[in-house]
C-alpha cells in the first residue's frame, strides 16, 4: 500500500491497507527496525503495540546488523519498484494504488522460480485469522484552536477552517483520505478536504472563500463620515 511519509499514523495505516489485501491476519508481523514501529531493543513503539493488541497478532523484528533477514524483508519492495513502476503514469496517489492493485493480483496468479507455485494458491493454505469487523483507527488526532488566519497546517499544506469559528476549540483528524476538523463544544463541522501529499499547497474551501470574501467587504463598505473642508477652514481661522 502506498503511503507517503514514514510517520507511525501513516505506516501504521500501511500495513492495515496490505492485511485487507492480503484477507486475514498472521500470527506475527515481521519488522526491520524502523522508525515509529520499532521503540528500542527490540521493542514495539506504544503505538504499534496498541495497534498488533487490537488485532491481536505479534510481532518479530529483525536482529540488528542482521543484511539476510532486512533484505528478505525489502526484496518485495525493490521487486515492485523495478516491475512495476518503470514506463507507468499515473494520474494521482488513487490511480498508482489502482494499478498497483491489479499488477499484484496478475502478479500473485504466476508460478514462482523458487517455490514452483503460484503465491495465489500458497497464500490459500496458510491458517490467517478472520479480519475484524472494523480495522484500528491509524489516523492523526489532535486539538487546536481556530486562528484568526483560519487555516489549518498539515505537514507543509494549508487548509481552509470555517472562519465563522474562529478562536473555538476543534478536533482534528487526519487519515490518509480526509482531513477533517470538528468543533468541540457543538459538533459542526469546521472542515473536510480531500487530502493533498504533493508539497506547499494552500486548499481553501469554496464556502470558506465566500465567508472570508463577504467579511472584508463589510469593512470596505463601512460608511465613514467626510466632513466639508469649510469646517477645517474655519478651525483655522
Amino acid at each position: 500500500m502506498l503511503v507517503f511519509s514514514s510517520r507511525v499514523e501513516d505506516l501504521l495505516a500501511g500495513v492495515a491497507g496490505c492485511l485487507e489485501r492480503l484477507g486475514g491476519l498472521p500470527q506475527v508481523l515481521l519488522w526491520d527496525r524502523q522508525a515509529g514501529i520499532h521503540g528500542h531493543q527490540g521493542r514495539p513503539s506504544e503505538a504499534f503495540a496498541a495497534f498488533c493488541g487490537q488485532l491481536r497478532v505479534g510481532w518479530r523484528f529483525c536482529a540488528p546488523a542482521d543484511p539476510q533477514a532486512k533484505g528478505a524483508v525489502e526484496r518485495l519492495q525493490g521487486y515492485a519498484e523495478t516491475n512495476f513502476e518503470p514506463g507507468r503514469r499515473f494520474a494521482n496517489e488513487l490511480d498508482f494504488q489502482e494499478q498497483l492493485d491489479a499488477w499484484f493480483v496478475r502478479i500473485n496468479a504466476r508460478t514462482h522460480k523458487s517455490l514452483k507455485v503460484r503465491p495465489i494458491d500458497r497464500l490459500a493454505d496458510e491458517r490467517l485469522a478472520p479480519l475484524p469487523e472494523a480495522m484500528p483507527d491509524t489516523a492523526r488526532r489532535w486539538t487546536i484552536r481556530v486562528p484568526p488566519d483560519p487555516y489549518l497546517r498539515v505537514d507543509t499544506n494549508d487548509y481552509s477552517l470555517d472562519p465563522r469559528l474562529v478562536g473555538r476549540r476543534v478536533d482534528v483528524r487526519v487519515d490518509q483520505r480526509k482531513v477533517t476538523a470538528v468543533a468541540l463544544d457543538t459538533g459542526e463541522l469546521v472542515c473536510r478536504h480531500r487530502r493533498v501529499f504533493a508539497r506547499h499547497r494552500t486548499m481553501t474551501a469554496l464556502e470558506h472563500a465566500r465567508v472570508l470574501k463577504a467579511g472584508r467587504g463589510v469593512g470596505e463598505q463601512t460608511p465613514v463620515e467626510v466632513r466639508p473642508l469649510a469646517r477645517y477652514d474655519a478651525l483655522i481661522a
